[in-house]
């Protein structure tokens, strides 16, 4: 039975990507070697990695002369703590928006490193909304947003406007739809929700911004330690990376992230319709903050709970429960989800 894979992360990846990812861990470039056995530092190796990071600048429309790519460890909550080394100098306030659980967990690591100055919060409606209109000050030394909240489905559609330095967590729906990259100044995204394999983490970062913050930062916290050894500080994720570098060129052979949007927004569209339609389903998040990467909802009647579960189950459809915080259901439909997986959600949910 093919089953039809909405879960969050790690998620779904494109059929083709997944293919070749597998034929390079028998033989990778014809080398009669393994991907995961060559050196990090071998030319074959970083050839991945510099097409990946090319790759990367290519989609979000960015000067390699004012932004560098970086290849990380650690997930997106290690970059919790590298933004505050790099970006925040000692005595120094960073601005916070609360969004949900990932910018939650941000602050928390912030405030090891300096003061925090939370500036708007949806916790007080369980965040089912952006909040919007927020008044951002200009003695912090940067704003942090999150673009994408995967617990509680809801996006940003619009970023506030402001002078100061934007960093922006991106994990859940980078490259998902078309945005001005050039508003932030370090965007970062775990690889495995919407462009990669676990594994990894993608950084872009302005240059321009690096070396003022005062601080003695160690090497594998510092930006620019990791620009100057172009991500190979110590040995990279290589299987990660080039999983990532496979599914960025998918996503150009696609028709880059203008096409991919089209594809998106039209996977949504069915499953929220469906939602709004049917009496037996609630959305949770607000209808103008809805993400198009995470469809959350609730059953109206939770007497329904067995039997709306055993036709998902016979359906073939799969981690659809929703995250342990919220509860109800969660559809993850990042980029590599075919609309036709979406469908099959859709004709579970009009036979209950």
């Amino acid at each position: 039975m093919k089953k039809h894979n909405f879960s969050a992360g790690p998620s779904i990846l494109p059929d083709e990507v997944m293919q070749q990812a597998a034929k390079a861990i028998l033989n990778f470039n014809n080398l009669d070697l393994s991907l995961i056995e060559i050196s990090h530092r071998s030319a074959d190796f970083t050839q991945v990695i510099n097409k990946a990071k090319a790759l990367v600048l290519e989609l979000a429309n960015l000067n390699g002369d004012d932004y560098e790519v970086l290849f990380q460890h650690g997930g997106a909550s290690t970059q919790f703590i590298m933004t505050a080394y790099n970006l925040l100098p000692i005595g120094g306030k960073a601005g916070f928006v609360d969004t949900g659980t990932w910018s939650s967990k941000a602050i928390k690591e912030t405030k090891i490193f300096g003061e925090v100055n939370t500036l708007a919060s949806s916790k007080d409606q369980g965040y089912k909304y952006i909040p919007k209109n927020v008044i951002i000050p200009n003695d912090i030394a940067y704003l942090h947003l999150t673009s994408n909240n995967t617990i509680y489905g809801t996006q940003y559609t619009a970023y506030p406007n402001t002078e100061v330095p934007v960093v922006v967590d991106m994990s859940s729906d980078i490259f998902s739809k078309k945005v001005d990259f050039s508003q932030f100044d370090v965007i970062y995204a775990g690889a495995q929700k919407n462009i990669g394999a676990a594994g990894t983490t993608l950084v872009i970062v302005k240059k321009s911004l690096l070396g003022k913050s005062g601080r003695t930062i160690p090497s594998m916290m510092n930006y620019q330690v990791q620009i100057d050894k172009s991500s190979m500080f110590n040995t990279p994720s290589v299987f990660s990376i080039y999983v990532s570098m496979l599914y960025l060129q998918w996503l150009k052979d696609l028709g880059g992230v203008e096409a991919v949007e089209k594809l998106n927004r039209a996977k949504a569209k069915i499953l929220y319709d469906e939602i709004d339609r049917n009496p037996n389903f609630i959305g949770y998040a607000n209808k103008e903050d809805r993400s198009l990467m995470n469809v959350t909802f609730n059953l109206v009647d939770d007497r329904k709970k067995e039997r709306f579960e055993q036709l998902a189950k016979a359906a073939g459809v799969h981690a659809i429960n929703g995250h342990r915080s919220v509860g109800g259901y969660r559809a993850s439909i990042y980029n590599a989800m075919p609309i036709e997986s979406v469908q099959v959600l859709v004709d579970v949910m009009k036979s209950l």
